[in-house]
Order: C-alpha cells, then sequence, then structure tokens
C-alpha cells in the first residue's frame, strides 16, 4: 500500500480548488490516496463552522465520489477540539502510514502555533501547497515536498459569502451546490 495524504480543514464547504489540489498531489507524489479528514471542533477557528460536522462530511462525500484515491474520514467526529496530533497517531495506531499531511502555505507558516507541533513534524512529511508571495520556513524536523503552479483564487469564506448573497454560479461540484441549496446552507440570517 502507497503513502496516505491527510488533508484536514473545515471544508465549510469543500470547493472544487480543494479537489484539484488533492488531485495534483495523488499525481505528482504518487500517493495511494487522499484522506479528507473534516475538523469537527477546529481550535484555530474560534467562531466554529458555519455549516454542521454532518453536512460538511456529505458535501465531501458527495465532492469525492467518482474520485477513486479520495476517502472521507470520521475520525475527528465528536465535541473534543480537532487537534492533527491526535489524528495522526490514530491512523498511525491503525496501521495507516507512511503519512503525509497536504496544507496550504498560509496553514503551514503557522505550524508552530499547533498544538504538539514537533510531534506533527516528526510522524508526517508535509506537501505544502504553495501560492506567489506565501512566505513560510520549515521547522527544525520538518521534511517539506512543495506542490506549486495550481492558481486557484477562491477560498470557503468568499464561497459562504457568495451565497448568503444568493449568488449560486460558484466554484463548487454541482452535487454539492444542489445539496446546499435542499439543506439551505449558507442562507444569509436576518
Amino acid at each position: 500500500m502507497g503513502r496516505t495524504a491527510l488533508f484536514g480543514g473545515t471544508f465549510d464547504p469543500v470547493h472544487n480548488a480543494h479537489l484539484t489540489i488533492a488531485r495534483a498531489a495523488v499525481e505528482r507524489f504518487s500517493l495511494a490516496r487522499v484522506l479528507f479528514v473534516p475538523a469537527a471542533n477546529p481550535p484555530h477557528k474560534a467562531g466554529g463552522t458555519a455549516a454542521p460536522f454532518e453536512d460538511r462530511f456529505r458535501m465531501l462525500e458527495l465532492a469525492c465520489a467518482g474520485e477513486p484515491a479520495f476517502e472521507v474520514s470520521r475520525i475527528e467526529e465528536g465535541t473534543a477540539r480537532s487537534y492533527s496530533i491526535l489524528t495522526i497517531g490514530k491512523l498511525l495506531a491503525g496501521g495507516e502510514g507512511p503519512l503525509s499531511f497536504l496544507i496550504g502555505a498560509d496553514a503551514f507558516a503557522e505550524i508552530r502555533t499547533w498544538h504538539r507541533w514537533e510531534e506533527v513534524a516528526a510522524s508526517v512529511e508535509f506537501i505544502v501547497v504553495t501560492r506567489p508571495g506565501a512566505s513560510w520556513e520549515v521547522p527544525p524536523g520538518a521534511v517539506v515536498h512543495e506542490l506549486g503552479g495550481i492558481n486557484l483564487p477562491v477560498s470557503s469564506s468568499e464561497i459562504r459569502a457568495r451565497l448568503a448573497a444568493g449568488d449560486f454560479s460558484l466554484p463548487v461540484p454541482p452535487a454539492v451546490l444542489d445539496y446546499i441549496r435542499e439543506r439551505g446552507l449558507y442562507r444569509s440570517r436576518p
């Protein structure tokens, strides 16, 4: 079995850029699979998420359908804080590995603020999605591979704002957009 890349985040909502990044990582680093891990209770999002865990999980399932190398995990489900080191520990204890950690340059630049970051750095190899102007440094003990050349000017927060304004012409998989409509997610609140 080849290398698995852990792709964590709030995925609030998942969008085409997430899928493009995952496909590029599979191709460039010969990954066996990308494990999408929606954070149930992310420590770096003080206000929580806009959509509940179950909806974000279901949107990921819809987005990953038909992608043989993509899998969605419930490993962070629950009320406990979603710390990467705990997720990595559970995966390694379950026989997963070797593990890569697929992460954007902005998030990687904050790695030293993470809970037990030194252990995270020692447990995985990072695939850092770079973009022009992004700056970060490799912390001691970290193995980093760069995934560049992907220009994706889209963010989940921008998509949420556009959805709240009633804009449905978005870079989101059609099945996910249908789900958002059906469930009334991201509507503007009075």
